[in-house]
């Protein structure tokens, strides 16, 4: 069963689409930490209160990682007053990127992962597959979080059973995507079923702070909606590639080829949410007999767009259950793993 849980965010699209510079600072995570390593350990703050403020979220978040997710998930939470920079604390082997962090939204940064966890009640982590090593674990275990602290994680392709290895009882797990450092993300999450009814509202706030979200009962739908999505967005930046060069190709400058795309994209992903109608229906609206738009989706469908659609998104599934470390043999002409809702 799928829960869709959903709050439709109000943005300002001429702002996202105009000339807005968004800086990315997208700082790739280096190896954390080798299985063999020990590293001393000392936090700074920019500011100390003692006392825990009640229009927190929580007493304290502790943020693993400063990436371009991590920056989109402690932004709004800080800026929104859900969640005071005081009372978040961020670490990441990158010491440049902790300081743009701190001087960005005034949050605390830490030298090592056990201080960073100290007394936290949610564990916000944000670092590379690849950085999921067994000393990194180890770093997590020996930390002393609260007794029911929360580990909320935005990494693609691990499940909840390896997150558990974190030692933290209580796991979250979410696909969110990159529209998230604009507040327009989609998240998918799920949970160990110890998190309470509390609990799981207090998630969903956190990841409704920027974009929307879906929490589904069986986490076999994350690795799924990765191919959604989790990817989705590439595939959509391609076509708007392909279909910007044509348009230079045919006479067009590069920035009104441009302009014409990216509004011809938004315009059409609103007008067919607005209208609530199956897309095959407002195709069909603007195909003409013998006209030019069904000329073009001719030679679309003769391409087999669907079908080369279709097999990267079911590249990407079984790639994100390798990931897992899960059996990828799944998909047409494929043996069929039993669906989640089968009994």
């Amino acid at each position: 069963m799928i829960r869709l849980v959903a709050t439709r965010v109000e943005g300002n699209f001429k702002n996202t689409l105009g000339s807005r510079a968004w800086s990315l600072h997208s700082q790739g995570c280096k190896r954390y930490f080798p299985a063999n390593s020990s590293f001393g350990c000392f936090s700074t703050s920019l500011s100390v209160d003692n006392a825990v403020k009640k229009d927190s979220l929580f007493d304290k978040i502790s943020v693993i990682g400063t990436g371009t997710m991590a920056r989109a998930l402690v932004e709004p939470l800080i800026k929104s007053g859900m969640q005071p920079a005081s009372q978040v604390s961020v670490f990441d082997v990158s010491a440049p990127s902790m300081d743009r962090m701190r001087e960005d939204f005034g949050v605390n940064t830490s030298q090592c992962i056990p201080s960073c966890l100290e007394d936290t009640s949610l564990v916000l982590l944000a670092v590379k597959p690849q950085n999921l090593t067994e000393g990194f674990f180890k770093q997590l275990q020996k930390s002393k979080t609260k007794e029911d602290a929360i580990l909320l994680s935005v990494i693609a392709g691990t499940p909840l059973s390896t997150l558990e290895e974190s030692g933290i009882e209580k796991v979250v797990r979410s696909m969110p995507n990159t529209p998230a450092t604009i507040g327009q993300r989609m998240t998918v999450w799920s949970c160990t079923p110890n998190l309470t009814t509390e609990e799981r509202q207090t998630i969903d706030s956190i990841l409704r702070s920027f974009g929307e979200s879906m929490y589904v009962d069986d986490e076999v739908f994350i690795d799924m909606s990765t191919s959604i999505s989790g990817s989705g967005p590439a595939y959509i930046f391609m076509l708007m590639e392909a279909m910007i060069d044509a348009g230079v190709h045919m006479g067009f400058p590069r920035d009104k080829s441009t302009k014409l795309v990216y509004h011809t994209m938004l315009g059409s992903t609103l007008y067919a949410i607005e209208s609530k109608e199956h897309p095959a229906i407002l195709r069909n609206r603007v195909t003409s007999p013998s006209g030019t738009t069904a000329s073009a989706l001719y030679e679309l469908e003769n391409g087999k767009f669907r079908t080369v659609i279709k097999d990267a998104m079911w590249a990407c599934y079984r790639r994100s259950l390798e990931m897992g470390n899960h059996d990828s043999n799944v998909g047409p002409n494929r043996r069929q793993a039993p669906h989640p809702n089968d009994s």
